[in-house]
């Protein structure tokens, strides 16, 4: 692999995991009480509001129609705008409903997955150093499993779950990134609108023109989706699912120092013992690859 595109991968990919996990909770944990619903609503609705519009300044009209021509591509994009669909609501419902560490939970286990997935389907490389830094990520989440939680949450593997296949189904139909977050986001707002429209018409609805404030707020759900899963989704295409999975965790550690510090969530020494083995076994995963690259 290409050092200058390995290099360029992996900082898209960590400045995309910053943002979820530090950028992305500050903003939607501050407009979660609007509702979960009306959140992921609006979630939905800027984001294909805003990648319209970046896809008419940067004129790739062509390159959509191109790519929404082809039968192969639609089915692919169809499939992974619901499942991303799915972790938007599942995410928001998480921080709407202080559970933000239920899914974290799940951003832990995601990479593991992500490697997986990413041997299975593309044959990415996985020698002794990969395979025993996968082998601590798993006995730290064993640990979190078995120290913190009396059953597994089910916000955790959706995310986990969607997340990942989403990542798998992107890297496979290979298509530009942001002409292909345009047709996922145009699969869901048909579905976004229609729920807007019931809320709106029995007088739930928060946004309004009464209150342009919180209105033009709650518009900045689109960027602060668009952006980093712009990044996200570059670093996958770029250097595959096994160093993005891994680089991810820096959101979910992220997540659980922001709930500590900010959010005053229990931070036992249970996890800071499960901290410190991820971040080895990302260590030893990222020295390999820078060389082997």
């Amino acid at each position: 692999m290409n050092i200058s595109k390995f290099n360029k991968g992996i900082l898209y990919t960590s400045l995309g995991s910053f943002w979820w996990g530090f950028i992305g909770v500050l903003y939607f944990q501050s407009v979660s009480f609007i509702g979960h619903i009306e959140l992921v609503v609006h979630r939905c609705l800027w984001t294909a509001v805003m990648l319209i519009l970046t896809t008419s300044f940067f004129l790739k009209w062509k390159n959509f129609i191109k790519i929404s021509s082809n039968k192969k591509n639609l089915i692919g994009l169809f499939g992974s705008g619901l499942l991303i669909f799915i972790n938007w609501s599942v995410w928001i419902y998480a921080v709407a409903t202080e559970r933000i560490i239920d899914a974290s939970f799940g951003y832990f286990i995601m990479p593991i997955i992500s490697v997986m997935l990413g041997y299975i389907f593309f044959k990415e490389a996985l020698n002794k150093k990969r395979v025993f830094s996968i082998i601590l990520v798993f006995i730290s989440i064993l640990i979190l499993i078995f120290f913190n939680f009396k059953s597994l949450p089910w916000v955790g593997i959706i995310v986990a779950l969607s997340w990942s296949f989403y990542n798998l189904i992107r890297k496979k139909i290979n298509v530009d990134t942001d002409i292909g977050l345009l047709i996922e986001s145009l699969f869901i707002l048909p579905l976004a609108l229609t729920v807007f429209y019931l809320i709106t018409i029995n007088g739930s609805n928060d946004f309004s023109l009464s209150n342009p404030g919180l209105s033009l707020f709650l518009i900045l759900a689109g960027p602060m989706t668009v952006i980093p899963l712009f990044l996200y989704v570059k670093g996958v295409e770029l250097i595959g699912l096994g160093p993005t999975g891994m680089v991810f965790y820096i959101t979910p550690t992220l997540q659980f120092i922001l709930g500590y510090f900010y959010y005053n969530e229990e931070f036992s020494l249970v996890k800071f013992l499960s901290f410190i083995i991820i971040w080895i076994a990302v260590i030893i995963y990222l020295n390999d690859l820078y060389e082997t690259n």
